[in-house]
């Protein structure tokens, strides 16, 4: 696991700096291949389509609230 978020963070935007938008047909194939190795890990797809939803939903609330709150400000 990456604990350095700064350095990810800089790494990303250097390289869509470097190398521009990055095509559609492109970014598909990393989809798909990430969706593959979800599946081959057993990750992917998930058993249960709403596991989470609850906590999903609060979090949201709770977000939403926190920049509709800072805004006013």
């Amino acid at each position: 696991m990456l604990r350095r978020n700064d350095l990810v963070e800089k790494l990303n935007d250097s390289l869509a700096r470097s190398q521009g938008v990055l095509p559609y047909d492109h970014a598909m194939k990393i989809f798909v291949s990430l969706w593959n190795e979800g599946i081959s890990l057993g990750v992917l797809p998930p058993k249960d389509h709403l596991e989470g939803i609850a906590t999903d939903i609060r979090l949201a609330k709770v977000l939403n609230s926190c920049s509709k709150k800072s805004s006013q400000r």
